[in-house]
């Protein structure tokens, strides 16, 4: 149960929390708010799949 919360981490802040985050400033690096914030989440997705796979092995 616990892999599948966490696995649902990234799908939810890539698309729930778009209107939450849905904005042009502030910018970051460049780049309006909403594309940092999904960039973010693209590159932490694999991050959150390797700790849910190293859960997995100790269980």
């Amino acid at each position: 149960m616990l892999r599948i919360v966490l696995a649902a981490i990234p799908i939810v802040a890539m698309t729930f929390a778009i209107p939450i985050v849905n904005r042009v400033e502030p910018r970051l690096f460049g780049l309006p708010f909403l594309l940092c914030w999904l960039i973010a989440w693209i590159v932490l997705t694999p991050a959150a799949l390797w700790a849910i796979g190293r859960l997995e092995r100790r269980w």
